[in-house]
């Protein structure tokens, strides 16, 4: 039971950090309509493309993208993340999702991060229509970019389902990863 009350204060500990930094943030809000929803994604990935032309060259060999404009994350041992995004397939953008993670282990402090998942053929399209939640890192392949992949990336060397770019990091977190991350549909 000693165990059990350790585990519970340390839960609550980090529970309250979590709540207190999402607040400090003042960006847990979640978007109030699909249009400031689709609005904010449109906006998010200007600045990716902005800082990172390979995503940009990536855009346009996809099939659809994911985007993510803000997620906020926080934690100390137990964390967790949760945002609000919205799949862009052409011109179309009616479809919305939430990203969400939950984590122990060693980590403390708060951020905020927008992320975007590109998704290059039918197959990933399919698994994220079909699915009741994609659990990044479970299904169709995803690449995480960072500057060294990046540079080494070109449109002609594409072969994975889809490919992540995190962009616009803002806080200071100990850990970071998108994977545990489950992406769910959610009607707006």
């Amino acid at each position: 039971m000693k165990k059990f009350g350790s585990a519970l204060g340390a839960f609550v500990l980090a529970t309250s950090f979590a709540l207190g930094a999402g607040s400090f943030c003042g960006t847990a809000r979640a978007a109030a309509t699909a249009e400031e929803l689709s609005e904010e994604g449109s906006q998010a990935l200007q600045v990716l493309y902005k800082s990172n032309p390979a995503a940009l060259a990536i855009s346009k060999k996809a099939k659809a993208i994911l985007v993510f404009p803000k997620i906020v994350k926080a934690g100390l041992v137990f964390g967790g993340s949760f945002g609000e995004g919205v799949l862009i397939e052409g011109a179309a953008r009616n479809e919305y999702f939430n990203s969400v993670s939950a984590s122990w282990g060693l980590q403390a402090g708060a951020q905020t991060y927008g992320y975007a998942v590109f998704l290059m053929n039918n197959k990933s399209l399919k698994y994220l229509h079909r699915s009741e939640g994609w659990e990044l890192g479970v299904g169709p392949t995803v690449v995480v970019v960072d500057e060294g992949v990046a540079r080494n990336l070109s449109t002609s060397t594409l072969q994975s389902d889809a490919y992540a770019f995190i962009f616009d990091q803002q806080g200071l977190m100990a850990s970071f990863s998108i994977e545990g991350t489950k992406v769910t549909r959610i009607k707006r």
